[in-house]
């Protein structure tokens, strides 16, 4: 039981699939079955589930230990009364809408993913017709795991239904609804990267039917070696391998997911990488048009330029915890208190939108974008031109200290209380209260024009330092000052930061 626990990453489980590069394996067939059995007892006591068979959707993406962990989750549920849908190669989006399709009418959804990590993780995502599961909720199926027994008596059925059709045509009714067209896309060239993830449907199903000139696209077929980028549109080298891959075509868009695509990232046709801020700033524009004065929630590493930009649109930015069941969850409070939050959106591409369940989507940020693009083909724009007044930082740094201990976590909130101390006698450091995560510094004076933040990661014994600074060279000064006071501490690995102090 107590390794089942450790599987729990936040909302979701994760775990090593496959033995490799000296971590042994802890989720595989075995510990998917004891899963399944726990999923059963969340829906039946958790989710109040009383009818008969329990419908149970399961997807998966590219990853080479999907099938086997799949089939242990298949063989555990037939020996409840429930019924399987097998829905093959599919997104984490469309795991969840097939609790929505009325063709699948699932109680839950189950996604075989661990995003964009190495091959040889993997891990579960559930979704209800409710959305998606809970920390508590992940905590509950594991305490409600049985120990692993051979059970062979077969009370549940099996049927294989692909979900990704369905999927796919819903988002293309939805920007043909908006734009008025049955192809609006005709006479665009989009070129589609999904990293050998399971998006590759994408541009088939979704660009070419609405009339997209596809010509370029790259690593469309799944494989789970990953072999050519990481699938992550928060990742540098994969950004650049969809920016070459726009100007090389001389295409109008690219479009980039991670592997099980509920994140996205766009290029436009000038190379202006849109992913982060850039892309926080896209959807708000677009957002803050439809829905005039609203909040948009993000997570706390979001730049100050950006807080600038969405006001200068007369919207309003909440900066919450990292998370991206945070960062929903956040909005979700606010709509219930009445404050008009269409967006929640996290700097690594987790993107929900109240109009689509707060079902963080990484095909429909795209949609959303495809919807506009007619737009600015009339108006002669390009993406990059709705962001033209988003100021970019000169240096941005982001180190990684890793704290040694068991207690990591209680002793990484020490570092960051007693940052408190050393802000307050440095003249030109100053705490942002506009923060509820960590410790956000602005700078100022000596150390050029920026801020940096200090915070727990979410789920590794790691503190997360992040600066950006508007003046060259001035990030430095900031690392100079801080490295005194993070060198005190012996819990501290603090080679990342003599690394960059030696550049």
């Amino acid at each position: 039981m107590t390794e089942l626990k450790r599987l729990q990453n936040g909302s979701d489980i994760r775990g090593i699939a496959i033995s490799a590069e000296g971590f042994e394996a802890n989720l595989e067939a075995k510990q998917a079955k004891q899963i399944a059995k726990g999923v059963v007892a969340w829906l039946r006591k958790e989710k109040k589930v009383t009818h008969s068979p329990i419908r149970i959707a399961i997807g998966q993406d590219s990853r080479l230990s999907g099938d086997s962990i799949k089939e242990g989750l298949i063989q555990s549920l037939l020996t409840e009364d429930v019924h399987v849908i097998d829905t093959g190669l599919s997104t984490t989006p469309a795991m969840f809408m097939a609790t929505q399709f009325d063709a699948f009418n699932a109680d839950a959804g189950i996604m075989i993913t661990a995003s964009h990590l190495p091959f040889y993780y993997n891990g579960i995502k559930l979704f209800t017709k409710d959305g998606g599961a809970e920390h508590e909720d992940i905590e509950f199926i594991l305490e409600h795991a049985p120990v692993y027994i051979e059970d062979t008596e077969i009370k549940g059925t099996l049927e294989k239904q692909e979900v990704i059709s369905d999927y796919a045509n819903d988002l293309v009714e939805k920007i043909q609804k908006e734009t008025g067209n049955k192809q609006p896309l005709k006479g665009f060239h989009i070129v589609l990267d999904a990293g050998n993830g399971a998006g590759g449907f994408f541009a088939e199903k979704v660009l070419e039917t609405l009339g997209a000139d596809t010509t370029g696209s790259q690593f469309l077929n799944p494989d789970g070696h990953f072999p050519n980028h990481i699938p992550n549109p928060d990742n540098k080298e994969a950004m650049e391998s969809i920016k070459q891959a726009v100007l090389n075509q001389q295409a109008d868009l690219g479009v980039i997911f991670d592997t099980d695509v509920d994140r996205a990232a766009v290029v436009d046709k000038t190379g202006e990488v849109i992913n982060r801020n850039n892309l926080i700033a896209v959807l708000s524009h677009i957002v803050l048009e439809e829905s005039p004065g609203a909040t948009i929630v993000t997570n706390s590493p979001t730049s100050s330029h950006l807080k600038d930009f969405i006001e200068s649109l007369d919207g309003k930015q909440v900066r919450y915890l990292c998370g991206y069941r945070n960062v929903i969850n956040k909005g979700i409070e606010l709509n219930n208190q009445g404050i008009d939050v269409p967006l929640s959106i996290e700097t690594s591409g987790h993107a929900a939108f109240k109009e689509n369940y707060f079902l963080d989507d990484g095909a429909y940020v795209v949609a959303k974008i495809l919807m506009l693009l007619p737009k600015l083909k009339e108006n002669n724009q390009e993406l990059s031109d709705l962001i033209a007044n988003l100021k970019q930082p000169e240096e941005t740094t982001e180190i990684r200290f890793k704290i040694s201990g068991e207690d990591y976590r209680i002793s990484g909130e020490s570092v960051i209380a007693a940052m408190h101390d050393l802000v307050a006698e440095t003249q030109g450091f100053s705490i942002d209260m506009d923060n509820e995560e960590g410790i956000r510094v602005n700078v100022s004076e000596e150390f050029g024009s920026g801020w940096f933040l200090l915070r727990m990661s979410l789920h590794e014994p790691l503190l997360v330092l992040q600066v950006e600074n508007d003046e060259v060279g001035k990030n430095q000064l900031v690392l100079e000052k801080l490295s005194p006071f993070f060198s005190q501490y012996d819990f501290l690995n603090t080679d990342k930061l003599k690394e960059s102090l030696e550049k």
